[in-house]
C-alpha cells in the first residue's frame, strides 16, 4: 500500500486528489443554494414547509433532495479519505476510488441524475442562471471528470480489485480497528454458514434455520445496540451498520433478522416504561423474543395517519381488531410492536396508540395459533426467509399494561424516533447487497472466457464493475456519517435518510450490472445473481419508498435552510 506522501507512480493516478476534490466543495455548494433558491418554497411561521407546497413541483423539489444528496456523498467520502491520509492508509485503490466518485458523481450532477429507472433530474430542469452554473464549469471539475474518471482509472482500479476477492473489503473501511475486526468475524461468519444455503433457501422459500437464530445470538446480534444494564452489548450504531452489511452481503434475510430486534428495542428504550424496559429487553436480546414490526395497512402505505386498524380498551384488555399487510416474520415472531388507533374520533396521527403485543409463535403446520389472528402468506420475487404475511385481527386481546409507555395517543410519536435507525441499518442491508453483487460480478468476470479471454478485460465489464465498488464506498461512507451523528445523540434524520434513498438504488444498479455481466446465465434461477436481483429491488420500497424519502430529505432541507 503507498503511504501518505509517497509518490503515486500510476499514470491514471491523481497525485492530488484529495486536494483537487476539495476544492470542489464550495462549488457543489453554491449550486445547491441557487437551486434551493430557485423552487421558491416558503416555510409556514413556524418555519415548517407544508407538503402540498412541494407537491406543486414535486419532480424539481424531489430533484433537489436528489441533488444535495449527491453533494452530501461526496463530502463524506472526502472525509473518509482525509482521515485516511492522516493515518498513511491512503492507498492507491483509495485515491482512485475517490477520484472515480468526484468524477463520475458530479459528471451526473451535470448531465442528469437518476432518480429512478425512467426519471433523470438535470441542472437545466431548475430556473438558474449562467453565472449560477459557472463554478461547475472550474478547471478543477475539468480534471476530475475526464482524467479523474478515465477508462484508464477503471481499469486500474479493477485490476486491484479482482486480486481482493476472498478480503473482507477491497479498501480501508475508515473505520477504528474494532469495528474492523467485527466486519472480519461477520465476514468469515457469512461466507462459512450463510451464503453456502442462502441460494437454496430463497429458491424453496424456506425459512432461515433456527440453528442459524440461535447462532446469530450467541454472535450478539440481537443484544448489539441494548445497553448492557439491560442484557445487551451496547455497542454503536455503526457496529451495527458493519454487521448488517456482511450479513446481508450473505443473505438480505439473515442481515434482516435483527432489524425488527432494532425496532422493538429501539421503541422501548424511547418510549417505554422502566417495568417494561426491565421486562422485554433482556428477552429480546437473548432472542428469546423475535419481534415482527406490525404497522402498516393494506390502504395506507406511507400514509400512517390514516390507520384504521383499532384498540378498544374494556376492564384492562384492549381488544384489536383491523387488517395489516406486508408484516415479515409475523407468523415466528411472539411479539408484535403493534400501532393502532385507540381514539375512533380522531381521522390522524394524534390517534395512534403503540403495543407490545404477545403472541404464541407459530410453526409449519399452525403459524398462527393465538386467538384473534389470521395470516395470509404474501408470495414475493425476493427479500425470502422470513416471509410476508397479511393479518387480520378480530377482537386480539392485549392486556393495558402492554401499552406502550402506558400512554395513549403517542404512538406515532414514538415510531417516528426509531425511523433515523431502521433507515440508518436499511442502508447498511442495501450495501450489503450490492456488495454481494459486486463479488458475483467480479467471480463471474474473471472465471468466464470469451473469444479467447477473461471477459473482465473488456471495457464494458471493467467498466461497470469499478462503477458498482465506487458506488458502495460511498454509501457506505454516508451511511456510516449517518450512524456517527445517531451514536452522538445528534439529530440524524437527514442524513439517514440521504443513506437509505441512495443505497437502496446502488443495491439495485449493482444487482442489475451484476445480472448483466453474467449475461443469459444470471437469467437463470440456478445463478445467485438472480436472488440478488429480486432482493435488491424491495430496498427503495420499504422503510419509506425513494419518493417519501425525497420528499422528507427536500423539507427538512428547505426547514434547515431557512432556519
Amino acid at each position: 500500500m503507498k503511504k501518505k506522501n509517497e509518490a503515486l507512480q500510476n499514470p491514471y493516478l491523481l497525485s492530488n486528489c484529495i486536494d483537487l476534490c476539495q476544492q470542489t466543495i464550495p462549488a457543489l455548494d453554491t449550486i445547491l443554494f441557487h437551486i434551493k433558491k430557485s423552487l421558491r418554497v416558503v416555510p409556514d411561521e413556524k418555519g415548517k414547509i407544508q407538503n402540498h407546497l412541494l407537491d406543486k413541483d414535486q419532480f424539481l423539489a424531489h430533484g433537489f433532495a436528489w441533488i444535495a444528496t449527491y453533494v452530501e456523498s461526496l463530502k463524506q467520502i472526502l472525509e473518509w479519505a482525509k482521515r485516511l491520509d492522516n493515518e498513511s492508509q491512503f492507498g492507491e485503490v483509495e485515491n482512485l476510488v475517490l477520484q472515480i466518485a468526484f468524477g463520475e458523481y458530479i459528471s451526473q450532477l451535470k448531465g442528469g441524475i437518476q432518480m429512478s429507472s425512467s426519471e433523470f433530474i438535470r441542472i437545466n430542469d431548475f430556473a438558474l442562471k449562467k453565472p449560477e452554473l459557472d463554478g461547475l464549469n472550474c478547471k478543477t471539475i475539468s480534471i476530475l471528470c475526464k482524467v479523474g474518471n478515465s477508462d484508464g482509472a477503471k481499469k486500474t482500479l479493477v485490476s486491484f480489485l479482482k486480486h481482493r476477492l476472498e478480503l473482507p473489503s477491497f479498501a480501508q473501511s475508515g473505520l477504528d480497528a474494532e469495528h474492523d475486526e467485527i466486519r472480519n468475524q461477520f465476514f468469515r461468519y457469512s461466507r462459512e454458514k450463510i451464503s453456502p444455503d442462502a441460494h437454496k433457501w430463497h429458491l424453496e422459500n424456506k425459512l432461515i434455520p433456527c440453528s442459524i437464530i440461535k447462532e446469530l445470538s450467541e454472535l450478539g446480534v440481537f443484544s448489539l445496540t441494548i445497553p448492557e444494564k439491560f442484557g445487551g452489548l451496547g455497542m454503536t450504531k455503526t457496529a451495527m451498520c458493519v454487521v448488517s452489511e456482511e450479513l446481508s452481503r450473505g443473505y438480505i434475510g439473515v442481515g434482516s433478522l435483527a432489524t425488527r430486534s432494532e425496532i422493538a428495542a429501539e421503541l422501548i428504550l424511547c418510549g417505554g416504561t422502566k417495568k417494561q424496559k426491565e421486562y422485554w429487553l433482556p428477552k429480546i436480546a437473548t432472542a428469546e423474543v423475535l419481534p415482527a414490526a406490525v404497522f402498516t395497512e393494506p390502504n395506507t402505505g406511507s400514509d400512517l395517519g390514516s390507520l384504521d386498524t383499532r384498540a378498544t380498551l374494556k376492564n384492562q384488555i384492549y381488544y384489536i381488531t383491523g387488517n395489516k399487510t406486508w408484516i415479515t416474520h409475523a407468523s415466528r415472531a411472539n411479539l408484535m410492536t403493534l400501532l393502532a388507533r385507540t381514539d375512533r374520533s380522531s381521522n390522524n396521527y394524534a390517534g395512534l396508540s403503540m403495543f407490545l403485543a404477545p403472541k404464541i409463535a407459530g410453526n409449519s403446520s399452525d403459524p398462527f395459533p393465538s386467538d384473534g389472528i389470521i395470516g395470509t402468506e404474501i408470495e414475493v420475487l425476493g427479500y425470502r426467509g422470513m416471509r410476508e404475511y397479511e393479518l387480520n385481527f378480530d377482537n386480539f386481546e392485549v392486556r393495558q399494561d402492554n401499552l406502550l409507555g402506558e400512554r395513549e395517543g403517542q404512538g406515532f410519536k414514538q415510531l417516528m424516533e426509531t425511523f433515523e435507525s431502521a433507515r440508518i441499518q436499511t442502508a447498511a442491508r442495501a450495501i450489503g447487497v450490492a456488495q454481494n453483487a459486486l463479488d458475483l460480478a467480479l467471480k463471474y468476470s474473471v472465471e468466464r472466457n470469451q473469444f479467447g479471454k477473461p471477459i473482465i478485460n473488456f471495457p464494458r465489464v471493467y467498466s461497470k464493475i469499478a462503477n458498482i465498488a465506487v458506488d458502495i464506498m460511498i454509501s457506505r461512507q454516508l451511511t456510516y456519517f449517518s450512524s456517527r451523528e445517531k451514536d452522538e445523540n445528534r439529530r440524524c434524520d437527514l442524513p439517514a435518510g440521504m443513506a437509505k434513498m441512495l443505497s437502496a438504488r446502488v443495491a439495485w444498479v449493482a444487482a442489475d450490472n451484476s445480472l448483466q455481466i453474467h449475461g443469459g446465465n444470471g437469467f437463470a434461477l440456478e445463478y445467485e445473481v438472480s436472488r440478488v436481483l429480486c432482493d435488491a429491488r424491495i430496498l427503495s420500497i420499504f422503510e419509506g419508498a425513494a419518493e417519501i424519502q425525497a420528499q422528507i430529505i427536500a423539507r427538512r432541507l428547505l426547514e434547515k435552510h431557512n432556519s
